[in-house]
């Protein structure tokens, strides 16, 4: 069964943390063999911008940003893991586990990683 995420890379400075925490999380999924779509909130505005149907056909949301998130209220029904760019970047594996831990869990279940 293949897990689908959905994700949201967003930095201070939007240039340089937000697209490499969204090629990392890209390289783990793979490595999971989950399907990811990762939206960025960056120096460019947003891209890659996730669609009400991706975000509803997602088992599990991932929010990996220094700074408060165009359209977070998108996520408030989702099961979601949110931690911060640079927590992520050094140890990743950490949120990875949240992700597994939260695929079994109710709907609006929210995991928030320091």
């Amino acid at each position: 069964m293949t897990r689908h995420l959905v994700a949201v890379t967003a930095c201070v400075s939007g240039v340089a943390h937000t697209y490499m925490a969204a090629e990392r999380l890209e390289k783990l999924c793979q490595q999971e063999k989950w399907s990811v779509k990762i939206e960025t909130q960056g120096a460019l505005g947003i891209e890659n911008e996730l669609t009400q149907m991706d975000i509803e056909q997602a088992d599990v949301v991932l929010l990996i940003t220094d700074i408060e998130l165009a359209g977070a209220t998108r996520f408030t029904h989702c099961r979601c893991v949110q931690t911060g760019i640079n927590a992520f970047l050094r140890e990743p594996q950490k949120t990875m586990s949240a992700v597994r831990r939260i695929f079994g869990t109710p709907q609006h279940t929210h995991i928030i990683l320091n």
